[in-house]
Order: structure tokens, then sequence, then C-alpha cells
């Protein structure tokens, strides 16, 4: 759905190399993905750095903002009602999110305003989060190095 949504040409495969349970091979994907994004904004020379996106899916609308300034920081206000979703335990998409959040260096907003069923909310975030990172990853040809003023990020 993250793909998806934010046109990213990616697959992901996740096989754990010894006996480990789903908190590590999540937390692994989020780290491994994370990595990727930093390595594909390389030096984040004319990105918009910023991204906003509200993204409905039924009864839940979920809000995620984003900036690629490679200071990591994960505010997650998602009120999940179930324990698990399907097979996942739900505290495990706020693990996964942290771990893309420090490794790709974003501070990273995601809130829930809305939801009552912990599907439809789970899938609201992920593909908020695509829209997001799309925009803020997206080339404006306008910016000229980095945009920050301090001429880094």
């Amino acid at each position: 759905l993250m793909a998806k949504h934010g046109l990213i040409d990616m697959q992901v495969f996740v096989k754990g190399d010894i006996s480990v349970d789903a908190h590590h091979s999540v937390e692994d994907a989020g780290i491994v993905l994370g990595q990727a994004i930093s390595a594909a904004l390389g030096n984040k020379d004319s990105i918009r750095r910023y991204g906003t996106a509200f993204v409905p899916m039924d009864e839940a609308l979920a809000m995620v903002s984003l900036d690629l300034s490679s200071r990591p920081f994960l505010y997650f206000d998602v009120p999940f009602s179930r324990a698990k979703i399907g097979e996942m335990e739900s505290e495990m998409i706020e693990e996964f999110f942290r771990a893309v959040s420090v490794h790709a260096g974003i501070t990273l907003h995601i809130k829930m305003l809305h939801g009552k069923n912990n599907h439809h909310m789970a899938e609201a975030v992920f593909k908020a989060f695509g829209q997001a990172l799309r925009q803020a990853a997206s080339i404006d040809e306008r910016i000229q190095g980095v945009f920050s003023t301090k001429g880094v990020l």
C-alpha cells in the first residue's frame, strides 16, 4: 500500500535467518526500508522536503506529515482497539514507523483523526505515509541545493 500510493518501485521480501518473532522481522523491515529511503534521497538536492497527506479508508481518516530533515522523530497517535490486526500485533505498526524514521532521518507525525475498524486505520496510515513521502521526495526545480537556510539537511 505504501509503495503503491507513494509511487515507489520496490518489493519487500522478509525472511529471518534464525528463529525470530514477528517483532524483529517487522522492525528489521523498517530499518532496511529507512536505509533504502536515505540512500535513494542521496544529498537531498532539490527535493521539496516536506509532505503531508490525509487519507480516508471508509470511516478511518489518517494524517501523516513528515520532514526529510535528517532529524529522526516519531509522533504516533493511532488508538488501535485490538491487540492484533490479522496475525500482526497492532503495536508493531508503530515500531515499524519508528525504525523507518530513525534509519531514514525523517521527522514523522502520524495521527488517526477518525476510525473504528483497525484494519481500515492501518491501511489509511500506510497509504498516507506513501503519499506524504512521494510529496516530500519529489523534485522542485526552483529549489537549488537542499531546502534549508543552513544549506544542509
